[in-house]
């Protein structure tokens, strides 16, 4: 009978246990998505901040949807300012608030920094003053590693990370930037006859030639591998930014909706390829092979901090690290330098005279030969024209930080959980910094370097973040770029078509959302 009388309590024990945790869960959503937005809204609000106040439970995502597919549906000319459409509702709420506004991203508070030395600030904190925002936990499945950690973590991965790229590393991969390019040159010498024009969308093509190296340079001879994985996080990104568009319910990762199970999928397959590519490159570097790829490099590094510094596990990179490594490899790699290169040919269609003065630096410096990794340096046009590219079209249009605990920032003291956007884009088109031709194309403007082209602040130009937490792969990025600008100049000439439309959409970096398509001609 006490047997009975025990099983026949389970149910009862369990039910209560499950009410108990919906109950935490509920009280959780609760503070979540309406006490503590309201408590922000109160400290922001008395230190004099400005902006519309949070709207339970979506904050500005409805209405940022809403703008965003108005802007969409409008034309857009190719004099016209990209910065209404990419981001309307920042856009709007500096129109109304002034520059140093408020928005809600869900129930999270985001205030909008502009001030160059606020900037400078908040980016030289070393060891996260301010922190990297918390990546929503679908996110994770597609990108983590160097660029989302803080503090220690941060610190241990930069420095196993650096050497890989240093110049003469790179310069080791200067036969895989060759080879794509020149396959990516040949392939459309095939399309054209000397002296001929063909119609072609070079977007595909330069995310597969960018693709491409990096699968070269980042695996070597097993780059067919890498082609698949750079698939799989193509795919990846896509349902990510699908998923980033509405508020992240805490739990939501678990329930087993397509894309979830999607997503979670693409993940297993990516780090199965890794896991295999790693073992074997481990086993390769002990046994006394060199190979010049970056996994290799990474791997050897790690190694040997660890052997170094013993087999604290606070000192290497374990193998789901570096996993997360390889996959940032390939989004800030590819995606970054395609952006670049999108974006350089777009520009130099539409300012012939600064398309023919690269060209004629190119064949000054290389002739008709193969660019050569030792001269890529005074190549000081082309890189005049790439940093006014990144300053019209930087490939994020927006970094962020948080407070993890109060911080004091320009006189005000903002509250744990709060977000500092730092709008990437809004600042290169700011007319205050950079004059009244903000908006025109003017690579003069950095005839003296990064220092001195703005007109009010040195800390007005970051594409590609500042401070310590710089992107560590910036050069590798500028190097492929130059190689393959200087490739195409030297065989090709090239301006928009008319069926182009100029339509720059952020997914999530700058791309061309109707593709890229130019009338090519093979000189």
């Amino acid at each position: 009978m006490d047997w009975f009388l025990r099983w026949e309590v389970v149910p009862w024990v369990i039910g209560l246990a499950a009410a108990a945790a919906f109950l935490l869960w509920a009280v959780h959503l609760f503070v979540y998505l309406w006490f503590r937005p309201r408590q922000l809204e109160r400290a922001l609000w008395s230190q004099g901040l400005k902006g519309k106040p949070y709207s339970f439970p979506y904050g500005d995502l409805k209405e940022n949807a809403r703008l965003m597919l108005e802007a969409k549906a409008k034309p857009l000319s190719l004099s016209d300012s990209i910065v209404p459409r990419l981001n309307p509702l920042l856009h709007r709420a500096i129109s109304q608030y002034g520059k140093f506004c408020v928005t809600w991203i869900g129930p999270v508070p985001r205030v909008t920094i502009m001030n160059p030395d606020l900037i400078r600030e908040i980016l030289s904190s070393k060891f996260g003053h301010f922190q990297k925002i918390k990546l929503n936990p679908l996110a994770r499945l597609f990108l983590t590693g160097l660029a989302n950690y803080d503090g220690e973590k941060w610190a241990r991965h930069r420095r196993i990370l650096n050497p890989a790229f240093h110049a003469e590393k790179l310069k080791r991969m200067q036969p895989a930037f060759l080879a794509c390019c020149s396959e990516l040159v040949e392939r459309w010498e095939k399309l054209i006859a000397r002296g001929e024009t063909c119609e072609l969308d070079v977007w595909p093509e330069l995310q597969n030639v960018t693709g491409d190296v990096i699968s070269r340079t980042a695996f070597g001879s097993n780059y067919e591998a890498g082609r698949r994985i750079f698939q799989l996080q193509k795919e990846n990104g896509q349902l990510l930014v699908q998923a980033i568009q509405t508020v992240y319910i805490p739990g939501f990762r678990f329930v087993p909706t397509a894309a979830n199970r999607r997503m979670k999928q693409i993940n297993r397959e990516v780090r199965a390829l890794l896991t295999e590519m790693i073992q074997k490159r481990e086993k390769a570097i002990k046994s006394g092979k060199m190979i010049d790829d970056l996994l290799s490099l990474l791997i050897e590094s790690n190694l040997k901090q660890s052997e170094e510094n013993g087999k604290s596990k606070h000192v290497g990179l374990t193998t789901e690290e570096i996993i997360d490594e390889c996959k940032l490899f390939y989004f800030a790699g590819q995606e970054t330098t395609s952006n670049l290169l999108n974006w350089t040919i777009v520009l130099l269609s539409m300012n012939p005279t600064w398309q023919e003065r690269a060209r004629e630096e190119v064949l000054q410096v290389f002739g008709e030969k193969a660019p050569d990794f030792n001269c890529l340096s005074r190549l000081n046009t082309m890189t005049m024209i790439f940093y006014e590219v990144l300053r019209l079209y930087p490939p994020i249009a927006f970094l962020g930080r948080r407070t993890y605990k109060k911080m004091e920032l320009g006189g005000i003291l903002y509250p744990e959980g709060v977000m500092l956007s730092l709008p990437v884009l809004l600042i290169h088109y700011d007319p205050d910094i950079w004059g009244d031709d903000a908006h025109e194309f003017r690579p003069e403007r950095f005839a003296e370097g990064v220092s001195k082209a703005a007109k009010n602040s040195q800390m007005a130009f970051f594409p590609f973040g500042w401070g310590p937490r710089i992107c560590i792969g910036q050069n590798f990025a500028m190097i492929e770029s130059k190689i393959c600008l200087s490739m195409i100049l030297q065989r090709f000439s090239f301006r928009l078509s008319p069926s182009y439309i100029h339509a720059p959409l952020t997914i999530p970096t700058l791309q061309p959302e109707h593709g890229t398509r130019i009338l090519l001609e093979r000189l």
